[in-house]
């Protein structure tokens, strides 16, 4: 038998890496994270169980690593979708939109997420992390920003409190009024990026409201 290169034996690594954090996204989403066990997201995603450990220190840096991949193919769909942009206020009203988007249709998901980030955990740095930075730090940028690092981490609070607000228990806020907010702050109008229900009640401020 032939050896494997070390580039095939490279993108094999990668793809079971994919199929585990894709697994767990699932399974977390479908029964929570304290029935989700890591043997079954091994079985999901068709994986020996100790590639889990192999790859990932835990469960719960599992899970970031997992939200942190879907959210960065989330929002790098959005910022690629047609018809393509590179209008930076187009592109940042994209990005919030599909944060806020992931609140809305994976709030379990999504509520333990920020619950870990908000225990003694905190947040883990990935590769699934650093690609997320990356598209909206190029969001920031495209916007116009004349101080990227600056203003991307002032983003990213922003949208983790949106998000926070959103899957608050007993006391949720909208997300159309929290996008309106966001949108107001940035000078975006309400129909850039994906306007709720299609116009601006209950959405974005049309121009000039406010």
């Amino acid at each position: 038998m032939v050896p494997r290169s070390p580039s095939v034996n490279e993108e094999l690594r990668r793809r079971s890496r994919e199929r585990l954090l894709q697994a767990t996204v699932e399974l977390v989403a479908e029964h929570g994270y304290e029935a989700t066990k890591l043997g079954d997201i091994a079985d999901r995603a068709g994986a020996a169980r100790g590639l889990v450990s192999y790859y990932f220190p835990g469960k719960r840096q599992l899970l970031q690593s997992a939200v942190h991949r879907l959210m960065h193919l989330t929002l790098e769909a959005a910022l690629e979708r047609e018809p393509r942009s590179d209008d930076g206020r187009e592109l940042l009203a994209r990005a919030i939109d599909a944060i806020l988007g992931l609140a809305r249709d994976q709030p379990r998901l999504m509520r333990t997420h920020m619950a870990g980030i908000l225990q003694a955990e905190g947040f883990i740095r990935c590769p699934e992390q650093q690609r997320l930075a990356e598209l909206l730090r190029g969001a920031v940028a495209a916007y116009g920003s004349a101080d990227v690092d600056t203003d991307y981490p002032l983003l990213r609070a922003l949208l983790m409190g949106a998000v926070v607000a959103v899957l608050l228990p007993g006391a949720p806020m909208p997300a159309s009024r929290l996008r309106a907010e966001l949108f107001q702050r940035y000078g975006l109008d309400w129909e850039l990026g994906v306007p709720p229900d299609g116009g601006p009640p209950g959405g974005t401020f049309p121009p000039g409201a406010g």
